[in-house]
């Protein structure tokens, strides 16, 4: 039996399932008249970003159910003044968010990456630093599993063996202790589009230099550097407009996936494609490797 993965639903295409078909279907199993009931737009946007993140709507409609229930009891009470729901009245029918906005960490060996899980897309940070320079070590942590492990070893001996090439120190390595660090330790994570993003907050600790801000990547790494194509790249495109990032990186051979993507998700987007990790170079740190000849 094959397993076919389809696109979850964007939030423009939830918020529009939302107001043409699930809240008429529930105001006409609730015998309510709709200026009885209202809810805005700007409401439904936050229970979709904020309590809703899943590819399809049964939870949206479930929570606007439940809006909907407590505004019938509002009613039973003052039969006269219709229920309007915004967004400051959200945490009074739902409590808190299930989500919270990603935080987009910046500085030294602090690199965005898009990734995809069960709830769609998501920005992930990934963190390099060197704890000392007594001795050569690289120390993996943040609840990785086994290819997502072995991508960062790959990134890991990418990097070190064309240090030279990106204008670096050839021998920091040698005598670093180096940590590569997931935040959300507490979330499993896997999958090798991380390659790139672990391989720029490795470079950039190397070269004592931030990469480009306001920059996420994507896409699995090589051993000589080729850019491979991932998955997700809908939900990732979603994840890093939801954090308002404008350039983003991903590999040339998912062109085609994101040139299919509607023109409301990719306006206002500056992308990068690359084939081979020297465009991910150009790209974060604003210049080109050198090309030294004992270099292949």
């Amino acid at each position: 039996m094959d397993v076919i993965r389809l696109s979850g639903y964007i939030g423009e295409e939830k918020l529009a399932i939302a107001k043409h078909h699930l809240l008429p279907r529930l105001l006409k199993r609730a015998g309510l008249l709709k200026k009885q009931f209202n809810i805005t737009d700007a409401a439904i946007r936050q229970i979709i970003e904020g309590h809703a993140r899943e590819a399809g709507v049964r939870n949206l409609e479930k929570l606007l159910h439940k809006v909907m229930r407590k505004g019938i009891v509002k009613l039973l009470k003052s039969p006269n003044e219709p229920v309007k729901v915004g967004v400051s009245d959200l945490q009074e029918y739902l409590g808190q968010p299930a989500f919270r906005k990603e935080k987009s960490l910046k500085g030294i060996g602090v690199v965005t990456g898009l990734a995809w899980t069960a709830m769609g897309g998501a920005t992930l940070s990934i963190e390099a630093s060197r704890i000392h320079s007594n001795q050569h070590s690289f120390k993996l942590t943040g609840q990785l599993g086994d290819v997502m492990k072995e991508s960062a070893e790959i990134a890991y001996s990418y990097v070190c063996s064309n240090l030279k090439r990106f204008k670096g120190d050839p021998g920091f390595f040698d005598k670093s202790f180096v940590h590569l660090h997931v935040p959300e330790g507490a979330t499993p994570k896997d999958g090798p589009s991380a390659g790139v993003t672990m391989a720029t907050a490795l470079l950039s600790i190397a070269r004592k230099e931030s990469p480009q801000p306001n920059t996420a990547m994507t896409g699995e790494l090589t051993l000589t550097g080729q850019v491979l194509p991932v998955g997700g790249i809908r939900e990732k495109v979603i994840a890093a407009r939801r954090q308002k990032i404008s350039n983003l990186i991903l590999p040339d051979a998912n062109r085609g996936d994101y040139e299919e993507l509607p023109d409301y998700l990719r306006e206002g987007l500056t992308v990068n494609f690359a084939k081979h990790y020297n465009d991910v170079f150009q790209v974060c740190f604003g210049n080109k490797p050198r090309t030294d000849s004992s270099v292949h």
